[in-house]
């Protein structure tokens, strides 16, 4: 049961990513091509301030011809996830997080990429130095209360699939406990 690679080929190497084509036997015996691509695993982060606001980045995204409202983060680069979310967090806002923790893992195209998305919520903020890279030089700084970004999620204005699971699971860690 399951698939089993027979052959791996690589159709192009970039700076960013590969592409591979794998023979392939698929799990009822036929065998194919599996055409895939390899990039680095990635990090998305809900930043919160004491008078829960979020911080979202808005930035131009050659594939979808448009810009984009999301959370702050990208690509591991071979760090660990909590090690490269605090370094995200920094070059895109110029924040610091004393309080960075994971929410979860997603898997955001299982059929296209083995790289995951890993998720983290940051709190106690302070001011840090923006590092942005030339990808990132049109890229604008937004808060938003944090129940305004979560609507931004149910509305369609933020699409992107980490930033739309990251806001919505610290939605329900995010509400205000009853007193009692």
């Amino acid at each position: 049961m399951g698939w089993t690679r027979t052959s791996t080929k690589l159709l192009h190497e970039g700076p960013f990513l590969s592409l591979f084509s794998d023979a392939v036997i698929r799990p009822d015996g036929s065998t194919g091509a599996y055409e895939y691509v390899s990039v680095d695993d990635a990090v998305r982060i809900v930043a919160l301030d004491e008078q829960d606001h979020v911080v979202l980045v808005e930035d131009d995204f050659c594939l979808q011809e448009r810009r984009l409202l999301h959370l702050p983060g990208g690509g591991c680069g071979g760090q660990d996830p909590l090690a490269a979310a605090a370094r995200e967090l920094e070059e895109e806002t110029g924040l610091v997080a004393d309080a960075l923790r994971p929410l979860t893992v997603i898997d955001p195209l299982p059929s296209a990429t083995a790289a995951r998305t890993h998720l983290f919520l940051a709190t106690d903020l302070r001011p840090g130095t923006l590092h942005r890279d030339d990808t990132e030089a049109g890229m604008t700084l937004h808060w938003r209360t944090f129940q305004d970004a979560v609507e931004a999620v149910r509305a369609g204005t933020i699409t992107e699939a980490g930033s739309v699971c990251a806001l919505l699971l610290a939605e329900h860690a995010h509400r205000p406990q009853p007193r009692g």
